[in-house]
C-alpha cells in the first residue's frame, strides 16, 4: 500500500505564497508521476501540476508562472512540493496529492485546505 500525507495549507492574503508538501510512504516503488490536484466548492477536481519520475513537469494554464512542483527521494519517502506564489482568491480549494502507478492506479492524500482571502 501507499500512503500520501499533505501539509502546508492555510490562510494567505492575495499575492502571498504557500508551500505545500506531500510525503509518500509504503510501497513507493509502485509510483511514477506525482501530482497536485485541487477541488473548489461546487467544482470538479482539477489537475494543478504533475511531475514525472524523470522530472518532466506539467502545469495547468491557470497556474503557469506562479506555481512550481518539485520532488525528491529521502528517508524511504517520495517528497513532492508545490510552491505557490502570487496567490489569487480563485486558487482557494482543497489541494490533494496524487501518486500514479505505471498501470494507472492512483493514490490520494486526505487533502490540505488553501484559502486566499484578504
Amino acid at each position: 500500500q501507499v500512503q500520501l500525507v499533505e501539509s502546508g495549507g492555510g490562510l494567505v492574503q492575495p499575492g502571498g505564497s504557500l508551500r505545500l508538501s506531500c510525503a509518500a510512504s509504503g510501497s513507493i516503488f509502485r509510483l511514477g508521476t506525482m501530482g497536485w490536484y485541487r477541488q473548489a466548492p461546487g467544482k470538479q477536481r482539477e489537475l494543478v501540476a504533475n511531475i514525472a519520475s524523470g522530472g518532466i513537469t506539467n502545469y495547468a494554464d491557470s497556474v503557469k508562472g506562479r506555481f512550481t512542483i518539485s520532488r525528491a527521494y529521502a528517508e524511504a519517502k517520495i517528497m513532492v512540493w508545490l510552491q505557490m506564489n502570487s496567490l489569487k482568491p480563485e486558487d482557494t480549494a482543497l489541494y490533494y496529492c496524487n501518486g500514479l502507478t505505471a498501470v494507472g492506479k492512483g493514490y490520494w492524500g486526505q487533502g490540505t485546505q488553501v484559502t486566499v482571502s484578504s
